[in-house]
Parts: structure tokens; C-alpha cells; sequence
């Protein structure tokens, strides 16, 4: 075989990281050995991976086309080594979910994943949607479950479950007593929501197609809990995912307000990199999560 598993580590964190220095310092290798490895591979097929732009690694056509075989090719040489180690039969998974899912349902997803299947590990990184679907593409993740809609030529997007946003004010705002809001009242609010880029925000603007450019967006916010925090303070009303929000309605410390003529429902998706190898710790969380389809 004329190139090794190291030589190809090396390629795959120079296309991450576009440096050499940074990928030797992932990989824990002087700077001289780790391109020293990346020339020797390039010069044993007479190939180009990169262009190279100052101390910036790019990846080229050809580099951009065996990446991904590359990564394939890894993962499976990981999960044999896992294999003969037979120290876990599943490994590390790792699992990228946005905020209302990281927050309200991934927790319980991984204790119970983990509890049912022996010598599993998951790592859990939460991020707006955006940032998921980045992670993925670059394989820095396995999967990612996100709320916004989707369209990549290099991720299969699967629908999972369905959800629904809730306008919602404190119980001493003087809706809070309200039958329902009109587009008028909607109009006049002062909106606490979430940033852009985010699936919550999608599903909000969607909602609110006709009003959007005149609405009052006082706070924009990256975080669920900060955005019930100012509303129970005062600050406007706001619009998250139910699932956020049902222990405040329980407490009664946030109201829900009617919008009958606002559309607010949306679905959650699994997003996973159509070439990365899928070994048998993301099968089996993919049937984990059908167990997870209704609220």
C-alpha cells in the first residue's frame, strides 16, 4: 500500500484547519513532520491536494473530491481498531443538536442511548442550526438533529418529529388575559425572539410572512432561557418551540397567547453527511431517536 492512515490523518486536518501548524498541533506532530507527511503523499501520486496561499492550506478540485473518501475511509479503519481493542463495541458518538433540542430533549436522548447500549459514549455539542449543519458538512460531527429546514447537496436531511412555536407574554402584561391576538396587536408587540440563523427564527419569520418587516424586534437573543427571562420581566412577548415552554405555562410564570391565523407548526430533522461511513453507533441512534418522534 503505498500510503498510510497517518498520511491521510494529516490531509484531513490540513483541509480542516487550512494550516499545517494547527493540523500538527491537532495531531500532537512537530510542524516538520506533519508536512513532510502531507508532501510525501502528494509526491507518491504525483498529485496536488491543496493551493497554497501563503500559510493558508485550500483545498483544490482533486482535494475536495477525495476528501470525503478520506474521512470514509478513516472512520472505518476506527471502528476496526475499536474492534480488535474490544474495549467498545460503539465508541464515541458524537451528536450535534440545536438549542430547544439540545436543551429540552438531546440530555435525556444520551442517558438513555447510553444506558441501553454498553460501552457507548456520546458527545453532545449544541449550536443554532447554521452551525450544526457546518459541523456536519466538515465531519466534526456524526449527526445533528436541528430545527431549521435544510437544503445541502452534501447532507440527507430526514424528517423526524413535529413541533410547534408558541406566542407567549408574563402573566402581568396586559394580554395576558387576551381571547387571541390580531395581526394588529401583532403588529404593535414588542418581540423578544431569537437570532438569525437559528431554526427557531426561521420558523418564526415564515409565520409571520406579511408582517415581518414592520414588526418590533426589540431583543434579538441566542438563548431560549434568556429570552423567557426578559419576557417574565417585561421586556415584550416572545415565540418559542412548546417544548421550552411547557414548565413555565405548568408554573404559570409565562402565559400562552392565541394566534389562530398565524401558522406556527414545523418539524424537526436529522442531518447526517451522505459519504461519512455510518458504523453501527449512528444506526442505532437513528432507531433511538424514532423513540423520541412525539412530544
Amino acid at each position: 500500500m503505498r500510503y498510510s492512515l497517518r498520511q491521510l490523518e494529516v490531509f484531513l486536518a490540513a483541509a480542516h484547519f487550512e494550516n499545517i501548524t494547527r493540523a500538527a498541533e491537532h495531531l500532537a506532530m512537530s510542524q516538520s513532520a506533519a508536512s513532510s507527511s502531507l508532501r510525501d503523499l502528494e509526491q507518491q501520486f504525483d498529485i496536488q491536494l491543496f493551493d497554497r496561499v501563503g500559510k493558508r492550506l485550500q483545498l483544490n478540485e482533486l482535494g475536495r473530491v477525495l476528501r470525503p473518501k478520506a474521512e470514509a475511509l478513516l472512520d472505518r479503519a476506527q471502528a476496526f481498531e475499536r474492534d480488535l481493542s474490544q474495549h467498545q463495541d460503539l465508541g464515541l458518538l458524537k451528536v450535534g443538536a440545536t438549542l430547544t433540542i439540545g436543551n429540552y430533549l438531546a440530555v435525556e436522548m444520551m442517558a438513555s442511548f447510553m444506558s441501553d447500549h454498553e460501552g457507548a459514549d456520546v458527545q453532545l455539542k449544541v449550536a443554532n442550526t447554521e452551525a450544526i449543519a457546518r459541523m456536519v458538512e466538515n465531519y466534526e460531527l456524526d449527526i445533528g438533529l436541528i430545527e431549521g429546514e435544510l437544503q445541502h447537496p452534501d447532507l440527507d436531511v430526514i424528517q423526524w418529529r413535529e413541533d410547534d412555536l408558541a406566542v407567549f407574554c408574563a402573566p402581568t402584561h396586559p394580554w395576558a388575559s387576551k381571547t387571541e391576538l390580531s395581526d394588529e396587536d401583532l403588529l404593535e408587540a414588542q418581540w423578544v425572539v431569537r437570532e438569525s440563523g437559528s431554526g427557531t427564527r426561521q420558523a418564526f419569520d415564515r409565520a409571520m410572512q406579511g408582517l415581518l418587516g414592520d414588526l418590533h424586534l426589540r431583543h434579538e437573543l441566542q438563548h431560549t432561557e434568556a429570552i423567557k427571562r426578559a419576557v417574565e420581566a417585561g421586556l415584550g412577548i416572545g415565540c418559542l418551540s412548546e417544548i421550552a415552554l411547557r414548565d413555565a405555562f405548568k408554573r404559570g410564570s409565562l402565559v400562552p397567547l392565541s394566534v389562530p391565523q398565524r401558522n406556527f407548526h414545523r418539524r424537526f430533522y436529522i442531518i447526517l453527511h451522505k459519504q461519512k461511513y455510518r458504523g453501527p453507533g449512528i444506526d442505532l441512534w437513528l432507531e433511538h431517536c424514532e423513540s423520541y418522534t412525539e412530544g
